[in-house]
């Protein structure tokens, strides 16, 4: 049978930025019982008192990955230099069986300029090719035959690097997203490796993600 707890529980999940004001403590009880006496009753299917939303709310334990531990403070410090790349494109092409053949032709082009920007993911259904927008013209005439589903210029690649152990740090990525969403960034997208974090963004976000992930590391 579903408590208030449960309920509180399953707001809070769905909804991190109120679960983190309140781990912190910054956040008027009271006033979030009130809010979340209506939702929380239509839940339950009963009416249900804001004393005990209130209860279940300090009652609550957030996950660790949402308080400031060590090991996070931690990876936080050692996070590497910033790089910015721009002057990008990114080309989405729906798979097919001569994909990958005709993705090789490019493979050789990049191999001949070593500072190139260059990436490559294949999906289920489609793959994606992001590179250096000087060689636009070079994919599309060995992609002629290939199907695009989206193409977009004037992108810009944002990559820092991450300390070894990050991948054993709970929710990481949750503080990128959560520092760049408070500050209005839109990813076009977003790309890791073990060690390396990068974002794309379009030319009108880049001032507010560099200095989102500056202010991250800080």
């Amino acid at each position: 049978m579903k408590t208030v707890s449960n309920c509180v529980e399953d707001i809070l999940i769905a909804q991190p930025y109120l679960e983190e004001a309140l781990a912190r403590n910054i956040i008027n009880f009271s006033a979030l019982a009130i809010e979340l006496t209506e939702p929380i009753s239509k839940m339950l299917k009963k009416e249900v008192k804001p004393g005990a939303i209130m209860m279940a709310l300090r009652r609550y334990n957030p996950p660790i990955s949402l308080t400031n531990s060590t090991k996070m403070k931690k990876v936080i410090q050692n996070l590497g230099d910033i790089t910015v790349r721009s002057n990008l494109t990114d080309f989405t092409v729906k798979n097919s069986e001569t994909l990958i053949d005709n993705h090789s032709q490019i493979l050789k082009k990049i191999n001949e300029e070593s500072k190139l920007f260059y990436t490559f993911t294949r999906g289920i259904h489609e793959s994606n090719i992001i590179v250096s927008s000087s060689l636009n013209e070079y994919i599309n005439t060995h992609f002629q035959n290939e199907t695009f589903i989206a193409i977009q210029e004037g992108l810009t690649a944002i990559s820092i690097n991450l300390p070894e152990d990050n991948s054993k740090i709970a929710g990481l990525y949750y503080h990128f997203f959560k520092r760049l969403a408070w500050e209005g960034v839109v990813l076009y997208e977003v790309i890791s490796t073990t060690n390396e974090f990068t974002i794309l963004v379009e030319e009108e976000f880049v001032d507010n993600a560099f200095l989102a992930i500056k202010r991250f590391k800080t």
